[in-house]
C-alpha cells in the first residue's frame, strides 16, 4: 500500500548499511557470510560491524575485547580510511546528480533536500532516492537505507526503521501518532546520561514529554528543554545546510598495550599531528587551538589545550605544540589512548602568515612540508615518511 504523502515529501536522510564492513565484503567476496568487525586490536574499539556480527550483539564503539567475546569467530579488519573515503566521494557525486542541497554527517550518511527538483528530473523525490540507492548497489556494490519525511529530525529516525536496504516514510499527518509511544532515546543527542535525567523527571516517551509545559521543560533542562518541547511534536525548522561548519579536526589511537615509553608516544604524537594537518589541508582549514588528549590505564582522561598566536595547518607546528603540552603533563603514567586535534577553525588563508621570531627555522620547515605535500600528491602518501613516524 502506497503512503499517502509519498510524492509530497522532500527531506531525506541516506545512511549506508554497515558501510566499512560492506566495502570490505565487496572487495573480498570470501567474507560475504562471515561476521566482520572493523576496528583496531584487542584494546581498540569497534568502528563498525556487519549485520552478521550485530546479530551476535556487536555494536559500534564497543571495546574490542567485549566484541570478540560475543563473536569469537569474527574476522577483524583494520580500517582502510582512504578506500572508504574514495567510495564516499563516489556516493556524494551520485547525490549531487539529484540536488545541490546535501549536508554530509560522515563518510556514510547525509541529509538531502530535494525540494523543487521534480520538474528537473521528471520524477518526485521519492523516485529519485530509490534510483540513488539502486545506483549505489549496482555501480559501487554498497547498499543504503533512506528515511523520507518533512524535516531532518524525522528523516533521520525514518532511515533507521527498516535497515538494511530500507526505505521508510514519516508523513506530516502521522507524526504525532508515530512518535507518541517511542522512547525519547530516539532524539539525536540524548545519550545514556540524558535518558537518565529525563527518566528522573518521569519522561520515557514522547507522549510523556508532551505533558510538560514548554516553560517547565526549559526551567528544568535549560535550552535543551525548549528543543525537547518542539521535537516531542515532531517540529524541526533546521534547513539542510551544504555548508555546515566543521567545529574541530582530530585524530586518536587506542594502543594494544598501555605504554609510557616517551619514544613510542612521541612517534604517535607526530603521526596524529600529520593526519590532522592532512585533513585540515584537504578541507582548506586551519586551527587556532591545538588539543592533546590522553587516557590513562584507569580510563581517567587528561586534556590539554594551547592557543596559537595565529592559526596553523602545518604538521610540524601542530606536533611541536602537542609535544610541548605532553611534556607539561604531570605524573606520567602508562596511557591507553592518545589524540591530537585542532579547534577554533578558520579558512586556511588566515594560517601561518606571521614569522616566528623565536624559531628562525620554522619558515624553512614549513616550506619543506609544503614541498613534501606536493610530492605526496603526485606519488602517494607513503612517498616520504619522517623518521619519528617509523617508531
Amino acid at each position: 500500500m502506497q503512503h499517502p504523502e509519498l510524492w509530497d515529501l522532500s527531506v531525506a536522510h541516506m545512511d549506508c548499511d554497515a558501510f566499512y564492513a560492506s566495502v570490505e565484503k565487496r572487495d573480498d567476496p570470501s567474507l560475504a557470510d562471515k561476521p566482520v568487525i572493523i576496528g583496531g586490536g584487542r584494546r581498540g574499539v569497534v568502528s563498525t560491524a556487519c549485520y552478521v556480527a550485530r546479530i551476535r550483539g556487536v555494536r559500534s564503539a564497543m571495546p574490542m575485547f567485549k566484541a570478540l567475546k560475543l563473536c569469537p569467530d569474527a574476522v577483524v579488519i583494520k580500517p582502510r580510511m582512504a578506500v572508504y573515503a574514495e567510495v564516499s566521494r563516489a556516493i556524494r557525486a551520485m547525490m549531487e546528480d539529484l540536488t545541490p542541497a546535501i549536508e554530509p554527517l560522515s563518510l556514510d550518511e547525509a541529509f538531502l533536500d530535494l525540494s523543487g527538483t521534480a520538474r528537473l528530473h521528471g520524477a518526485p523525490p521519492a523516485a529519485m532516492l530509490a534510483r540513488l540507492v539502486r545506483r549505489m548497489r549496482d555501480e559501487l556494490g554498497i547498499t543504503g537505507s533512506i528515511g523520507l519525511s518533512h524535516n531532518k529530525f524525522l528523516a533521520k529516525i525514518a532511515s533507521d526503521l527498516d535497515k538494511p536496504h530500507g526505505f521508510s516514510v514519516i508523513g506530516a499527518a502521522e507524526t504525532m501518532d508515530f512518535l507518541a509511544d517511542r522512547p525519547v532515546g530516539l532524539i539525536w543527542g540524548v545519550g545514556e546520561a540524558g535518558r537518565e535525567s529525563l527518566s528522573r523527571a518521569g519522561i520515557a516517551t514522547f507522549a510523556d514529554l508532551r505533558r510538560w509545559d514548554a516553560r517547565d521543560l526549559t526551567q528544568r533542562f535549560g535550552s535543551m528543554g525548549t528543543r525537547l518541547w518542539h521535537l516531542a511534536r515532531g517540529q524541526d525548522t533546521r534547513r539542510v545546510s551544504p555548508h555546515a561548519p566543521v567545529k574541530s579536526i582530530s585524530n586518536e589511537t587506542t594502543f594494544n598495550e598501555d605504554t609510557s615509553d616517551p619514544d613510542i608516544l612521541d612517534g604517535h604524537i607526530w603521526r596524529m599531528a600529520e593526519k590532522v594537518a592532512d585533513r585540515a589541508k584537504a578541507k582548506g582549514l586551519a586551527g587556532r587551538v591545538v588539543v592533546l588528549k590522553l587516557k590513562r590505564a584507569d580510563f581517567a582522561l587528561v586534556t590539554r589545550r594551547q592557543a596559537l598566536r595565529d592559526p596553523t595547518q602545518i604538521a610540524d607546528r601542530i606536533y611541536r605544540t602537542a609535544r610541548g603540552l605532553f611534556d607539561q603533563v604531570e605524573g606520567r603514567r602508562p596511557y591507553r589512548l592518545l589524540g591530537v586535534g585542532l579547534s577554533e577553525l578558520c579558512p586556511e588563508a588566515e594560517a601561518d602568515r606571521t614569522p616566528d621570531l623565536l624559531d628562525p627555522q620554522a619558515a624553512r620547515r614549513t616550506a619543506a612540508e609544503r614541498a613534501t605535500d606536493r610530492i605526496r600528491a603526485r606519488f602517494g602518501p607513503e612517498a616520504i615518511l619522517k623518521g619519528r613516524a617509523l617508531r
